[in-house]
């Protein structure tokens, strides 16, 4: 069954499982394929989809993409799942459902310079369906979708919800500003208050993000430094 996705979008499936869509969708976006491209691999043990961005602002603007996409899978599963399943965004990409990591998002540009307008941004989302282990005990920071009480998700369903959320998403970034996009953002932040796991050796606090959704951190003598997004960018 070919998956449905918002106006402006078109999906492109791997039909391999050891293919990474994130790393064929950078190769597309090298090459010059248009925006709205989601490259997709869908197996039993876990969801990884793509999305190819041509942003025409400059890349510390573009990499509100990355908030935006987690905003946008929050709404989608919100949308699906059980109503006391709680879905929560780590700064850092990372994918919280009730209180555990259950995947992540990854982004990459073809450049780091975050004066210049970026050819191309990548935003990818790896989701596990179901636990690699029976004995989730071991690992208590880590779940699977299936067993958070949503097994009856469908994986193609939640692709193209999260499709056309992020989409909504964009729009509303598009005709309101970041304030809209950071107002919903940090209800569904995790960690703000706490000491920050960015950072391992790091004792300060997360504070909160900046315009540009740069980490805003507390040391214990009360300096408040920054981190912007574009740490997250992958080579």
């Amino acid at each position: 069954m070919s998956l449905v996705f918002p106006p402006l979008m078109h999906g492109y499936e791997l039909d391999k499982p050891g293919h990474d869509p994130f790393e064929v969708a950078k190769s597309k976006a090298i090459q010059g394929v248009e925006a709205g491209l989601v490259v997709y691999n869908l197996t039993h043990e876990a969801l990884r989809a793509t999305f190819i961005f041509t942003p025409e602002v400059s890349l510390n603007q573009a990499m509100i993409m990355l908030p935006i996409c987690g905003i946008g899978f929050q709404n989608a599963l919100g949308a699906l799942a059980p109503p006391e399943v709680a879905v929560h965004l780590l700064w850092s990409g990372g994918v919280l459902i009730n209180g555990a990591r259950c995947g992540k998002l990854r982004v990459s540009a073809n450049h780091q310079d975050p004066t210049k307008v970026p050819d191309w941004l990548c935003v990818g989302l790896e989701l596990d369906l179901w636990p690699a282990s029976e004995n989730m005990g071991e690992t208590p920071n880590e779940t699977a979708l299936y067993a958070e009480g949503c097994s009856e998700v469908d994986a193609s369903t939640l692709l193209e919800a999260w499709a056309r959320h992020t989409l909504n998403w964009l729009t509303r970034w598009e005709a309101d500003g970041a304030r809209t996009v950071h107002n919903e953002w940090r209800g569904l932040a995790h960690g703000i208050g706490e000491k920050q796991t960015y950072m391992k050796d790091s004792n300060a606090v997360f504070m909160g993000v900046d315009d540009n959704f740069g980490m805003l951190l507390r040391d214990e003598d009360g300096t408040t430094s920054n981190i912007p997004l574009t740490a997250l960018l992958e080579e």
